[in-house]
Parts: structure tokens; sequence; C-alpha cells
């Protein structure tokens, strides 16, 4: 089957999910230029990834499935790759820049929560 033989209903699939997908990726690569931190910086890109790769990858699918003329769910290891490792990277990331700015002090970053005080007899409660 050629590029031409495509049924309509498929291109038009394809289509709508790479159009998406580009839209998503594109929406966090603005969040990443416009947001005025690196926290903030961190939440669009990584939501502009996961959701824009999804996208892609359900066009592939569609149209290896009907060119190829069986099902084509390798591109679920790519989506689920991704899906999985983003998330994970964020959160080391963020980890790691808040471990950073905390030891160096910065003004801008939260500081470390401070553990409510223990009511006279609490410890007891908990313990027995």
């Amino acid at each position: 089957m050629s590029n031409a033989d495509v049924p309509l209903w498929a291109a038009i699939a394809v289509a709508f999910f790479l159009i998406l997908g580009s839209a998503l990726a594109l929406i966090g690569s603005y969040g990443f230029v416009r947001l005025q931190n690196f926290y903030e910086r961190l939440h669009a890109p990584t939501l502009g990834t996961s959701w824009g790769t999804g996208g892609i990858v359900i066009a592939s699918i569609i149209y290896f499935t009907v060119t190829g003329q069986r099902l084509a769910i390798h591109e679920l290891l790519v989506g689920l790759f991704i899906t999985l490792t983003t998330p994970i990277t964020l959160m080391l990331l963020a980890r790691a820049a808040l471990h950073r700015d905390r030891a160096e002090r910065n003004p801008d970053v939260p500081v470390a929560p401070i553990p409510f005080p223990l009511v006279e007899g609490e410890s007891e409660k908990n313990e027995g």
C-alpha cells in the first residue's frame, strides 16, 4: 500500500493527531521560553512533551496499522518510555535544584518545612 492508498478517514485521523501533538509540544516550548524561573519552566515542557508525544504516537500507530495491514503497537513502547521517564526526570531535576538553592540560601526558594512542635504528652500517644 502506497501513501496515495491511505483511506481518507485514516489520513484525517493521522493529520489531526499530528497537529494536536505538535501544538501541545509547541505550547510546552512557549511555556519554557515565557515562564520566569527554573521551577516554573519545568512544568510546561514536561506536559508538552508527554502529551505532544502521545498525539504523535497515536498518529504513527494509525498510519502504520493502515498502511501495513497489521496492528502496529511497537510505537506504544516509545510513548510508554517517554511517559515514564519525563516525570521522573522532572522530579530529579527539581529536587537537585531545590537542594542547590537551599544550600546557597537563595531567598527566592521556599524554606524547608519545619515539623510541627509536639504537644506535651503527644509522643506517648503515638508510640503506645
